[in-house]
């Protein structure tokens, strides 16, 4: 199979089913966001030697491709055929472990901080802000449009970078700066 299909060279792109849509259509905008997303957290991998947060980016990489599926299957038939496509109650109780157990190594925020620190962090703390752009995105589609897990998963995912941001800084040595 090739990489180029040119099925898309008059600005068009599928979704599961067989629609075609505009590549502007904000369905793909919002699948899109969270692929930025995945490639940052992959970015992320990339800089980090943490062998706690390693494991969890690759997971998190994961179920951002199976977000993406369900966000690219408007009308819902890819659950029933492809089971690593499911985002489930589990997916969102795994990221609120991850969010207790590194914050349980984390002083109590007193002010807002800067994004920064070491390229681990500061690219943990891009990838927050697009989470939050990918959210917004899935949000824009209407309330019928997007499972409610897949909005509590992004909407947890983003506060568990945050936290991800702040032990990679202070795991490296780099010092938080207050607002």
């Amino acid at each position: 199979m090739k990489i180029y299909t040119k099925t898309g060279d008059n600005g068009e792109t599928g979704l599961f089913g067989g629609t075609r849509v505009a590549k502007s259509d904000p369905r793909v905008a919002a699948y899109g966001d969270v692929d930025e997303l995945n490639a940052w957290l992959g970015f992320v991998r990339a800089e980090t030697a943490d062998p706690d947060l390693a494991p969890m980016l690759e997971q998190i990489q994961r179920d951002l491709f199976a977000l993406g599926a369900r966000l690219a299957d408007p009308a819902r038939k890819i659950a029933e055929r492809v089971k690593k496509a499911a985002v489930t109650e589990e997916d969102i109780s795994r990221l609120e472990g991850w969010i207790d157990r590194l914050e349980s190594e984390l002083p109590p925020l007193r002010r807002f901080i800067l994004a920064g620190g070491c390229r681990a962090g500061a690219a943990l703390h891009v990838s927050r802000t697009i989470c939050r752009r990918a959210e917004r995105s899935m949000v824009a589609l209407g309330t019928d449009a997007v499972e409610q897990e897949l909005l509590i998963y992004v909407n947890r995912l983003s506060d568990l970078l945050f936290v991800m941001a702040r032990a990679a800084n202070r795991r490296a040595g780099a010092a938080e700066t207050e607002w």
